[in-house]
């Protein structure tokens, strides 16, 4: 039988007390015949389940045994629910598991449960902005992680040269809908951009885990290696305190108050990997932003803003308004 019907099956049995075949088939959408030899090859595995003939019969868990999967706080159910309703909407294999654990679930938590799965609902495309597409490859690279199977893959870095490499895939990470393969190499561990990957094929070739190894923790690690490099130089601005949140929004973690001076103003270090790139980010502020330390920043912005007075600047008296036009 397929684990996920008997995690279903034990679910049902555990709520309810005893349930019958017939009612089994109509939850897990399957025929009377299935859901009777499913029950019975529970049984046959070592699990204490047991049928009981006649009227009001069915199979139950002997001596009302349990457990741990619907062994659920109220509030825990409701954590569940919250979590992974908002992606009922577009995947539909979640809706229909939600559909299955709420039924699973005990009678008590069920409404609760079921308001939390539709309480939330996740746009993930900024104002202005089209959603990204999620990357065709994710799904094969999930099936290759959890069966634990290498992969080959055709790649295109930066340099955008296609390289072959043959990996052993750890775990994904989608970190504001761009994803991020963590893999095993002969190299030790790298990072792949999903999208950057041209073509992945999964091979028949077993791979083990490194023990110990955690998921979140190692795209931690990754993460701060990355925001180290792209910190790599600092200036220091002037701005209204009220302000500093928008500016935060423009830099992220690589924005730091410093202090709050007499006039309201706050000193605040800002980061990037180069001057101009900072200076790209201040431009737009105008008088608003003042660059009291960090000489190459404001070199760049000078020039910046030179290079927008020579094309926007008012022009001088008697000279054409704008290109001529034909009338």
């Amino acid at each position: 039988m397929r684990a996920d019907r008997l995690v279903a099956a034990l679910l049902l049995m555990q709520s309810r007390g005893r349930i019958t075949a017939a009612e089994l088939a109509e939850e897990l959408e399957v025929s009377v015949a299935t859901a009777r030899r499913d029950l019975e090859a529970l049984s046959a595995a070592g699990i204490p389940v047991y049928p009981q003939q006649g009227r009001g019969g069915g199979w139950s868990l002997l001596g009302g045994a349990r457990t741990d999967l619907s062994g659920l706080t109220a509030a825990e159910a409701q954590a569940l629910f919250l979590l992974v309703g908002p992606a009922a909407a577009i995947a539909p294999e979640v809706k229909s598991a939600l559909r299955k654990l709420v039924r699973a679930l005990p009678q008590t938590f069920r409404a609760e449960a079921e308001a939390a799965a539709s309480a939330v609902a996740v746009d993930p495309a900024r104002w202005g902005e089209h959603g990204r597409r999620r990357p065709e490859l994710v799904d094969l690279l999930q099936r290759a992680t959890v069966q634990r199977l290498k992969v080959r893959l055709s790649y295109a870095g930066r340099s955008k040269e296609r390289t072959e490499r043959l990996v052993d895939p750890w775990g994904l990470v989608d970190k504001d809908e761009v994803w991020y393969l963590l893999a095993g190499t002969d190299k030790g561990q790298r990072t792949f951009r999903v999208d950057r990957i041209a073509e992945a094929v999964v091979t028949d070739q077993p791979f083990e885990r490194p023990a110990g190894f955690d998921l979140t923790q190692a795209w931690e690690r990754v993460v701060d290696e990355v925001e180290r490099h792209r910190s790599t130089l600092s200036a220091t601005v002037l701005i209204h305190a009220r302000l500093v949140p928008v500016l935060r929004d423009h830099f992220g973690r690589h924005c730091e108050v410093e202090a709050t001076q007499d006039d309201g103003r706050a000193r605040v270090r800002v980061a990037a990997p180069t001057p101009l790139m900072i200076a790209q980010q201040l431009a737009g502020w105008g008088a608003l932003v003042e660059v009291v330390d960090g000489p190459e920043v404001r070199a760049e912005l000078a020039r910046l803003g030179a290079e927008l007075v020579a094309l926007h600047g008012t022009p001088a008296a008697g000279s054409p308004q704008g290109p001529a036009r034909d009338t």
